[in-house]
């Protein structure tokens, strides 16, 4: 292998291990979004090595979300509900807790209703659940 080439290599795993990092302090931040972290993640991972981009993909926490998101099937209907419950929850307690700037005030939430329409919008995936018994499916 090339040095050059073994360089970047090391430097797309540096950058996915920096934005799994913040993608999981997103986690507990609401105004931090942790999906674009996660999937810069997986992108960079890809390219620098292939066996912690698979890692990431299939990490039982974040890995069928990323899953998801990434091959067009959307989000969980119980992950959108999660995420908005965390999101308004965090906003509003940081709108009126954290600043008495009205301008302030209006920017969180609009970033929390900016956030949620695209949440909505979001196809709804299956859960990956196979059909009970009683839904009629197949």
């Amino acid at each position: 292998m090339f040095p050059g080439l073994r360089l970047k290599k090391w430097l797309f795993i540096a950058a996915g291990t920096g934005f799994v990092g913040i993608g999981v302090v997103g986690i507990a931040v609401p105004v931090l979004p942790t999906t674009p972290f996660l999937l810069l993640a997986a992108y960079f991972y890809a390219r620098g090595s292939q066996r912690l981009h698979d890692a990431l993909l299939n990490n039982r926490i974040v890995g069928m979300y990323l899953r998801n998101y990434t091959e067009g099937r959307g989000m969980t209907l119980h992950s959108k509900v999660v995420t908005l419950g965390f999101l308004w929850i965090g906003i509003l307690l940081a709108a009126t807790l954290a600043t008495d700037a009205v301008a302030m005030q209006i920017g969180l939430v609009a970033v929390a209703v900016g956030v949620t329409i695209h949440i909505v919008t979001l196809k709804t995936a299956d859960g990956g659940r196979p059909p009970s018994p009683t839904s009629g499916g197949t």
